[in-house]
């Protein structure tokens, strides 16, 4: 039987072992609520096994960011090293984990520490990648994190671009082009905003690296991830969400960068924002969550979506309407609405809500003709 620690006391060796070895099976698990539960028992998330792994390391290496979020909030290591030497951005990069690249990068993690094979990390996540968004996307981050971009292998003598040429690689090839070869960037500001709003993920990448203000605004408070979301312009949100652009950054007309995802209705754009973790609550300028704009608009793939991250569906917004309201009041009564409907109802939308006249869902379907929505909503 394993005995635990009493609370509010000093575990012995043996039980701080114990619990050492439990939170490094909790990271290749990538079990975080067994991991957060052992860390406040008082288990290290640098204490090494025999092969010099650490929970840190190994959420860096298996793209855990939960518990790579975990690890630094509870003291890691960040330049601490694996077997090889190696820091943890250098296992991200050559897994392609771009969001646990640029946590790291924004931790503060050493940038271009060279391991015992003589590679930094940009050379990891070319050489030893694959030509795919997801390196595509880690690429871009080290860029956007200022990497040494032109230091050649120890071994092989090889840059990153020459690497990227060597293994035929076409999409990391342009990236690394472009990143070695533009122009300079004025004002990293204006070009960060220009870029996004455009959609140039390699210039986005640029302008961080030329030092722009991530949360910088334009004359209508909206910041380059508002731009990017807006444009549905997934690869330079991608890169601005890994790199800590704030999801909920308010604009002039009260809208954030998630708040638009449910007027444009993109699922894509939706499980880029989701790690930034936004807050789902927040209002738009009519008072409701990104479930209502969805709903009204007939996004079902959206709906069905967000509609499983724990959303309010009963919110009701100054209007006085939820989401099903909306999809009845403001909707077709064609089968996206439909769909939406039975969505919303699995998810727990309560039928009962009367608008502020006291007319229901059910009440708007029959007046406007809506025969199948009616059936829907009759259904116990």
């Amino acid at each position: 039987m394993t005995t635990r620690p009493v609370e509010g006391t000093t575990p012995t060796a043996a039980e701080q072992a114990r619990l050492d070895a439990a939170l490094r099976d909790a990271a290749w698990k990538d079990d975080l609520p067994r991991a957060t539960a052992l860390v406040g028992r008082g288990a290290d998330v640098n204490a090494k096994d025999e092969t010099q792994q650490s929970a840190y390391l190994v959420a860096a290496s298996e793209g855990r960011l939960g518990l790579l979020r975990l690890a630094l909030a509870h003291g890691a290591r960040v330049d601490d090293k694996d077997s090889w030497n190696g820091t943890a951005l250098i296992r991200a990069a050559e897994r392609g984990h771009a969001l646990v690249v640029g946590e790291l990068l924004q931790a503060g993690i050493a940038r271009d520490h060279v391991n015992r094979i003589g590679y930094q990390a940009i050379h990891e996540a070319v050489w030893l990648g694959r030509d795919t968004s997801t390196y595509v996307d880690t690429v871009r981050v080290l860029v956007a994190g200022g990497v040494q971009l032109t230091r050649p292998s120890r071994d092989e003598g090889l840059t990153p671009l020459r690497m990227a040429r060597e293994r035929e690689f076409d999409r990391l090839t342009g990236v690394l082009v472009t990143a070695t070869t533009a122009d300079r960037v004025d004002d990293p500001d204006v070009a960060l905003l220009s870029a996004a709003e455009r959609g140039d993920a390699d210039a986005v990448a640029l302008a961080l690296r030329a030092g722009a203000d991530i949360e910088a605004r334009d004359a209508k408070r909206r910041t380059s991830l508002l731009l990017a979301v807006t444009g549905d312009h997934v690869d330079a949100a991608r890169v601005l969400v890994a790199m800590g652009a704030d999801p909920d950054a308010l604009d002039d007309r009260h809208d954030t960068p998630w708040l638009v995802t449910g007027v444009t209705g993109s699922v894509a754009m939706l499980e880029t924002l989701l790690p930034a973790g936004p807050d789902l609550t927040i209002r738009n300028r009519f008072g409701g969550v990104s479930v209502i704009p969805a709903s009204e608009r007939g996004h079902v793939d959206y709906v069905r979506r967000v509609a499983q991250t724990g959303i309010d569906v009963n919110h009701v917004n100054d209007l006085g309407w939820t989401a099903l309201l909306e999809a009845v009041v403001l909707g077709d009564g064609g089968d996206r609405h439909q769909q939406i409907v039975r969505l919303l109802l699995d998810a727990g939308a309560d039928r009962s809500i009367a608008d502020k006249e006291g007319v229901t869902a059910l009440e708007h379907a029959r007046e406007k003709g809506y025969a199948a929505i009616a059936r829907i909503l009759e259904q116990s």
